[in-house]
């Protein structure tokens, strides 16, 4: 039996807000649960728990409403590097202050 999954409070404050914007994507577009539901091809409760921001459902479950509501391009951008300054700011730092040309090695019969 797997252990229950505890995320800290800020994951789910983000799951909770994640979830009302998905709840508020789908009223916008006046979609039915059930039909969002099966273009996710998952149910109608499973989705109730995705619009409450739930902790123990798949990404999987999240990436497949969000297809369904013509949102998934916004899920491919959260971890791109483009986005990610403190990455790009210790990749930086971890660059060489000084390159060197390596010159090939000697042989016998260089002289």
């Amino acid at each position: 039996m797997p252990t229950p999954h505890n995320p800290p409070a800020t994951v789910r404050r983000a799951l909770r807000k994640l979830g009302a914007d998905i709840h508020d994507a789908r009223r916008r577009r006046r979609l039915p649960m059930a039909v969002v539901a099966e273009r996710a091809f998952t149910s109608r409760s499973t989705l109730q728990r995705v619009e409450a921001g739930d902790t123990n459902v798949s990404i999987g479950i999240y990436a497949g409403v969000l297809q369904a509501l013509g949102l998934l391009d916004g899920l491919s951008q959260i971890a791109d590097i483009a986005n990610d300054t403190v990455g790009q700011t210790l990749a930086s730092a971890d660059l060489p202050r000084h390159t060197h040309l390596r010159r090939p090695a000697r042989t016998s019969r260089d002289g």
